[in-house]
């Protein structure tokens, strides 16, 4: 693979294991040490990436005019420096929940600036061919990552308190910058001339979203993804609430029960280059992205005890698997449609887009929740994912498979041996988040 690679995934790994183990850091110190409502516990999964992905906006023209390592590195330190407040907030006594909302919109920004960072490197240094595998081995890792990290998490926040996971994240985008920095070599290629005109600037904001509309493969996928994403995030704080107030589950069983079902997630992101070998980009986007929307109901039916983390793991693994097997063939398929000049705007627009959907549904999901409750959210929401199949594209939007313009030719002045490169990790230490974004991506992870 090579060293550059080598480095890359590297910091990729570190920085994917500290978020496992602060798997659903916030919304278990909203619950725990706040006592937040279940409206508080969404609003914080909903106003912060929903703030973050405004803030993107304008990043985006600036992430793809400048070097992707750079930016890379940029972000890592700003991530790791807002999530640093928050151990010694807690310390003094001064954590609220404005503190942590905060937080949440600047690392939501910085994370949609890396994502774009890191699919426009990606595609800058990995042959076309290798896309799929890229993706899927940087797959295979984050749910390694999210099957041993929320154990391990949900022990140490009962051992030493509600906050001990977040100084582990912190740590882990310190680390992933020193290991994206360590990398070596002139990366000539991976940042375009900025325009010169100021309302061609003004335009840029918006050419990743005229890109993926213009598309009819890439904006049937976006609107489902959307959709998708947004109500798969919209369960997590509701589940938060449920599992640990209602039911009475301890931290580590929280953990567990997703923890677990990561196993899943190596099995579909080793099978995806296999499957669509036998039954192309196509099927996979047909099949599995109509069986990764059948399960989140049963959520719904998640009881005390030992039933019901069984239930949980049981929909959880169905979900992971589909997910898992999805997401690398989706951002193959959007890195091979997307021309060189446009990928950081393309993933920002992705991302933004994203961010949004789930801000919205997570909000009215907790709304509801207040209202009704939290069984009855599950419920409302698990319904609705079963009508997003019917947005997928049909055979003459994505059966052909190669993109309008020549990959190859972009890429034969470029490649080098290292190989794989990716990261633009997470909307955050969740396997629901990592689900709906991927390995850091390149796919997600952010859906």
């Amino acid at each position: 693979m090579g060293r550059r690679f080598g480095w890359l995934w590297a910091a990729y790994a570190v920085s994917a294991y500290g978020s496992g183990l602060g798997f659903g850091a916030f919304p278990l110190i909203a619950v725990l040490a706040l006592h937040a409502s279940p409206a508080q516990v969404s609003a914080l999964s909903a106003v912060g990436p929903a703030v973050g992905a405004l803030i993107a906006v304008p990043l985006a023209p600036w992430v793809e005019f400048r070097r992707k390592r750079r930016v890379m590195i940029t972000m890592d330190l700003i991530r790791f420096a807002v999530m640093a407040t928050v151990p010694l907030a807690y310390a003094f006594g001064w954590l609220s929940f404005v503190h942590l909302l905060a937080i949440s919109s600047v690392v939501a920004a910085a994370r949609i600036a890396f994502n774009a960072a890191s699919g426009a490197y990606l595609k800058a240094i990995v042959r076309p061919v290798d896309l799929l595998v890229a993706n899927a081995r940087f797959e295979s890792t984050n749910w390694s990552s999210i099957a041993i990290g929320p154990p391990l998490g949900g022990a140490a926040i009962g051992l030493f308190g509600p906050v001990t996971t977040v100084v582990a994240d912190a740590l882990s985008y310190l680390f992933s910058a020193l290991g994206i920095a360590a990398i070596r070599g002139r990366d000539r290629e991976d940042a375009p001339r900025a325009p010169d005109k100021s309302p061609v600037q003004r335009r840029a904001l918006l050419d990743g979203w005229r890109h993926i509309l213009g598309d009819s493969g890439l904006r049937a996928l976006y609107v489902n993804n959307l959709l998708v994403g947004g109500l798969i995030m919209a369960t997590e704080p509701l589940l938060a609430v449920l599992l640990l107030r209602q039911l009475g589950f301890p931290p580590w069983q929280y953990g567990l029960a997703f923890a677990a079902p990561c196993v899943g997630g190596l099995i579909g992101s080793r099978l995806a280059r296999r499957v669509v070998a036998r039954y192309g980009q196509h099927g996979v986007f047909r099949v599995v992205g109509t069986l990764r929307a059948l399960w989140l109901i049963g959520l719904a039916f998640v009881r005390p005890g030992v039933v019901g983390l069984v239930t949980v793991i049981a929909v959880e693994l169905a979900i992971i698997i589909n997910m898992s097997l999805y997401t690398p063939v989706l951002a193959t398929y959007r890195l091979e449609h997307t021309p060189k000049h446009l990928v950081a705007r393309t993933l920002s627009a992705w991302s933004i887009g994203q961010q949004a959907s789930i801000a919205i549904l997570t909000a009215l999901g907790g709304l509801l929740a207040d209202v009704t409750s939290p069984r009855t959210a599950l419920t409302v929401a698990g319904l609705l994912i079963l009508t997003t199949p019917l947005l997928l594209p049909r055979d003459d939007q994505t059966s052909q498979l190669e993109p309008s313009w020549p990959v190859a030719a972009h890429h034969t002045s470029q490649c080098v041996p290292d190989d794989h490169v990716g990261e633009g990790q997470r909307l955050g230490p969740s396997a629901e988040r990592v689900a709906v974004e991927g390995p850091l991506v390149i796919a997600t992870p952010d859906a």
